[in-house]
């Protein structure tokens, strides 16, 4: 299972550059950007999402100022009705906790039922600003290293405008 001290000796063992930035924990978007975290303008906020039929799980990932609905999503990944996966969902698929969601949690996805979604803007601003599996703490890395990681480990990764 991978907590913060695992993704991190990862990120390390892997040779993926990062900033680290340790702080009190945030549990939303608005309060990581009222902490004043390093690097607020590549923030991310993580939608751990599922269908209707609780078939298909989704992680996806916006710049954490970004608006979108869920009816938007959905269309955009083709999917049926989608709404906010339960936090019991969320420990048993990725690990991780409310306020902790972050597309590292994929790690701990060793089904791979999630797919992840990361935001083109993402992609386009070339970095990005998650947690390690824990909300006590921030790492800065390049859109395209997370992306990486995520394939070898086996995740299913896609890259949509939303």
């Amino acid at each position: 299972m991978y907590g913060k001290t695992e993704t991190l000796q990862l990120l390390d063992r892997e040779g993926i550059s990062y900033e680290l930035y340790e702080h009190a924990a945030v549990f939303t978007a608005a309060q990581a950007i009222a902490a004043h975290i390093p690097h607020g303008e590549f923030g991310a906020k993580n939608l751990f999402l599922r269908d209707d039929k609780h078939r298909a799980y989704y992680l996806v990932v916006l710049p954490d100022q970004k608006r979108v609905s869920l009816r938007e999503i959905q269309e955009r990944l083709g999917a049926r009705r989608l709404s906010f996966a339960s936090d019991r969902d969320l420990a048993s698929m990725l690990g991780l906790i409310p306020g902790s969601v972050t597309p590292l949690g994929a790690l701990n996805d060793v089904e791979h039922r999630v797919g992840i979604v990361i935001d083109q803007e993402i992609v386009d601003a070339g970095r990005v600003a998650v947690h390690p599996c824990e909300n006590t703490a921030t790492v800065l890395l390049a859109t395209n290293d997370l992306i990486e990681l995520l394939t070898r480990h086996g995740s299913k990764v896609r890259v949509t405008a939303l």
